[in-house]
């Protein structure tokens, strides 16, 4: 069996799908990765292929629409696949899930399957708003039911955009669907860590609006305004994204005091360890990998009542819901881990638990693979 699995950004594929591609690797199946930036001898090239895997450059754009550099990637994905001849192939986010899909199905390979992680930019928009983001929803939405159309199953990281892509008729009643525990967290890797001795939140995600950064931001100016010693730290990147955090806001903040801006980390445990509560104020999620790395390492958790965010807490048992967009609210809710510091190791061991029981990293690629047919 030969197994293509299509992505549109190389470093995320060890973090979050190095577990799957070892469990195909473990059954003695041929795999392929196809993503772009990967050239011959870099060394997140060479690192992949020691891992065991077929290595494939592709010229495929994560961010943007440009309708002839799409059109290279789709043609660039069929001749990939007329050569290679996988006999199945899944792409995860948005393109590779479009033109891999696409592709797919014009190399007439066997079994395609789309990985769906989260909706994204265009899809925080409302759709057919007069804005450019609801016209870039209504395009993308478009593109995806013409590629679902042909694939054999569609996985969801929560039923919320399940049922979004059923009821707008992106995916059509006829293609099977399954909504899966997210990507899953490693239990070993990410082990529980002694909490601090004073109160300290994190935020770990791109730079992004979306993801809730000005309001995390604006709630830890409240929290700090009472509790001057409670520490806000910051983990992430700036990247291409229209909704991008600006360069010289988050310096802003970083020179006012109110958040420890620590860059970009390939590991992220030390910064998970140093914290007593994990935050994410984000607008919409497939299921936020990041919550589930906290969770497994006993953190508490304040996220939003918002798909793939809500899926992650038990309220008042791991943490505490606030809704989108709710300065107050999430200030409120890190307060009251302040004022009753007996909640951060209530909550924190409550969180290891949840990701024992549900999330899992064996149990959820165990069932991706049974729904792929794939032993």
């Amino acid at each position: 069996m030969i197994f293509l699995l299509v992505a549109s950004y190389a470093d995320s594929l060890i973090p979050f799908r190095g577990p799957l591609l070892d469990d195909l690797l473990a059954r003695g199946v041929e795999v392929h990765v196809a993503v772009p930036e990967v050239p011959p001898g870099s060394t997140l090239r060479r690192s992949l292929e020691d891992r065991g895997l077929r290595v494939h450059d592709v010229p495929l754009q994560r961010t943007g629409m440009n309708p002839w550099q799409d059109c290279a990637t789709l043609l660039h994905l069929w001749r990939l696949k007329r050569r290679i001849r996988p006999t199945c192939v899944l792409g995860y986010t948005i393109k590779p899930v479009i033109y891999g899909t696409l592709a797919a199905s014009l190399a007439r390979v066997p079994q395609r399957f789309a990985l769906i992680t989260g909706l994204g930019y265009a899809f925080i928009g409302e759709r057919g708003g007069g804005d450019g983001r609801g016209l870039l929803r209504l395009l993308v939405e478009r593109l995806y039911a013409l590629a679902l159309r042909s694939t054999h199953k569609v996985f969801f990281q929560n039923p919320d955009d399940q049922a979004l892509f059923r009821g707008q008729g992106i995916l059509g009643p006829s293609t099977p669907s399954c909504v899966l525990n997210g990507s899953g967290v490693d239990l070993a890797r990410y082990r529980v860590e002694p909490l601090p001795a004073t109160p300290c939140f994190l935020l770990i995600a791109r730079l992004l609006g979306d993801k809730g950064v000005r309001e995390y931001v604006a709630a830890a100016r409240q929290v700090k305004a009472r509790f001057p010693a409670a520490t806000f730290n910051l983990v992430g990147w700036i990247d291409g994204n229209p909704d991008a955090i600006r360069r010289d806001e988050l310096d802003g903040w970083v020179k006012e005091g109110v958040v420890r801006y620590l860059g970009r980390l390939d590991d992220v445990r030390p910064a998970i360890a140093a914290a007593s509560v994990y935050v994410l104020p984000s607008y919409r999620e497939g299921t936020p990998r990041t919550v589930l790395e906290a969770m497994a390492m006993g953190r508490a958790i304040v996220t939003t009542d918002a798909p793939g965010c809500r899926e992650t807490v038990v309220p008042e048992e791991n943490g505490f819901l606030v809704p989108v967009r709710a300065v107050d609210a999430l200030a409120r809710a890190m307060l009251r881990f302040i004022d009753e510091p007996a909640l951060v190791t209530r909550m924190g061991a409550r969180s290891r638990q949840i990701a024992e029981e549900k999330y899992d990293v064996r149990r959820v690629n165990a069932r991706m693979l049974q729904e792929m047919g794939i032993q």
